[in-house]
């Protein structure tokens, strides 16, 4: 289940974005987090399954484009359509518009939409 990200689930957001290789150093998942934070056309969502957090995903949000900036599962829960999962449910949230990777989450994405096919 898709859910908001909130100022309490920060230190879980950010083990998970650490997953994502250019979110490997403190800086820049630091200012990764402020950027969620502070600007309001990025938006940031953890996935649930049953009583954990077990995935991110990150998003720029336009008038008519959403951009997938960061998407991460935690390594315990990979292979089971989890990233699939939080894409369709990205697409559902934002069906007014288009949702497209950034070039950082393009071979994930082109991966989990291969799979929902």
């Amino acid at each position: 289940m898709l859910i908001r990200y909130k100022k309490s689930f920060k230190k879980i957001a950010m083990g998970l974005l650490s997953y994502m290789p250019r979110e490997k150093e403190l800086r820049t998942l630091t200012e990764t987090m402020e950027s969620y934070e502070a600007d309001d056309s990025r938006q940031l969502f953890l996935w649930k399954e049953d009583e954990d957090i077990v995935g991110v995903v990150g998003v720029a949000i336009s008038d008519t484009k959403v951009e997938i900036l960061h998407i991460a599962v935690n390594p315990s829960f990979r292979d089971e359509g989890i990233g699939t999962e939080m894409i369709a449910a990205v697409k559902k949230l934002f069906s007014d518009r288009t949702v497209a990777p950034s070039e950082a989450t393009n071979r994930f994405f082109e991966k989990c939409t291969k799979e929902s096919r």
